[in-house]
């Protein structure tokens, strides 16, 4: 398969398999840039660093990139729009997010104090969003509705890899944060370049319906609101998932590190098949909410056992149950919403206001975390997340644009 050839769209206006997977291993690249760092690198050195104090650290950490997150996506992806207005397309920038992630590393690796850390940590967040905005409004631009729920459940895929890689990192002994730190920096290169190198092919968009517009915008509140209730579970259990096992296990730190890796690659190489069944049926139906509403429930089941154990083996198994509705949910949910957007000149922008529901949970989540858990005990804030959950999923049903 040449790169070339997979960058040209089949015939009818779909795309060739080989394009759906280089963006699928692109947006790889992209996870690669945070989940390795935020999941079990940073809770190390915060743990070393501060010790007792870690869970105050690792909140300010998380905090303050969250913001930095928020703003940065919505200025890359509209810094990417007028990239395309004026003939220069998307692609710049994500390489650009290349060589901005390297260097961000560099300074989580160097850094010794605490404020030091919290600002490589905001240098990181800007790094990978500058990334990632311009590549998620690429499949806006280049992938056909009725391609993006298969596409969205390719996009599993990069979660379950991710954290295979991160649990390879810290079971390497003797490798050191600077070797893994850099491997994590190639492996972004490595899965990010092949689409770089193929050329864009924008969809044809077709003309407004009257009052659609306005429906849209209504519709894609909706959907928001909805996806932003149930990002905060999943951010702070991406986050905070070490410190949860912690709880529920008397594992020493090295080994506790590793486990968790290994639980957090099963729990996404879970949803996988069914992300990917769940999107394609969805393209071939034309129909989203039912999905939405199935995979939101088994997200609450799995939230409510976690809250209610004691035992790492339970916790773990319904962690791969939450993990299973809620990645298969974000994953068709991606598919969703972008068919609400309501202007095909404004994508990269408005994609970076959807992506304040990936963003703002990393404000919401360790506050709430901060309010509601103990570093013994998370059962209150899982129960708080699981209703949050719950009304998410609801949500879903007000939506009246799209089926």
């Amino acid at each position: 398969m040449t790169v070339t050839a997979s960058a040209t769209p089949a015939p009818g206006g779909r795309r060739s398999v080989g394009f759906l997977l280089l963006f699928a291993l692109a947006h790889l690249g992209g996870v690669l840039g945070y989940l390795p760092l935020l999941s079990l690198l940073l809770p190390m050195k915060v743990e070393a660093m501060a010790g007792e104090a870690r869970l105050g650290l690792f909140t300010a950490c998380m905090v303050t990139g969250g913001i930095a997150s928020s703003v940065s996506n919505i200025f890359f992806g509209w810094l990417s729009d007028i990239s395309v207005r004026r003939g220069g397309g998307r692609r710049r920038w994500v390489l650009g997010g290349i060589a901005a992630i390297a260097l961000s590393f560099l300074a989580v690796a160097e850094a010794s104090e605490p404020l030091a850390l919290i600002l490589a940590v905001v240098a990181v967040q800007i790094a990978v969003n500058m990334l990632l905005a311009p590549l998620i409004a690429i499949m806006a631009d280049e992938i056909p509705d009725s391609q993006k729920g298969l596409t969205g459940g390719l996009l599993a895929l990069s979660f379950p890899l991710a954290a295979a890689a991160s649990a390879r990192l810290v079971g390497v002994a003797g490798l050191g944060e600077d070797g893994r730190l850099g491997l994590v920096v190639l492996a972004i290169g490595l899965a990010t370049v092949p689409l770089l190198a193929t050329r864009p092919r924008m969809l044809d968009a077709p003309p407004p319906v009257p009052g659609e517009a306005a429906m849209l915008r209504r519709d894609l509140a909706i959907a928001w609101a909805a996806r932003i209730l149930m990002q905060v579970a999943a951010n702070v259990l991406s986050t905070y998932l070490f410190y949860y096992f912690e709880t529920v296990s008397d594992a020493a730190v090295d080994q506790l590190a590793a486990r968790v890796g290994h639980v957090l690659t099963v729990a996404f190489l879970v949803p996988v098949p069914i992300a990917l069944l769940i999107g394609r049926i969805s393209d071939q139906l034309r129909r989203r909410k039912p999905f939405l509403l199935a995979t939101a429930a088994g997200a609450v089941a799995g939230l409510v056992v976690m809250a209610l154990s004691n035992d790492p083996r339970i916790s773990a198994l319904a962690f791969f149950f939450y993990s299973a509705g809620s990645q298969a949910f974000m994953a068709l949910h991606s598919a969703f919403a972008m068919q609400l957007l309501p202007n095909p000149n404004h994508r990269g922008r408005d994609l970076g206001l959807l992506n304040l529901t990936n963003t703002l949970p990393a404000l919401l989540g360790p506050l709430l975390t901060w309010q509601l858990a103990t570093p013994g005990n998370f059962s209150t804030a899982l129960l708080a997340l699981a209703l949050l959950n719950g009304i998410g999923g609801m949500l879903i049903l007000a939506v009246r644009g799209r089926r």
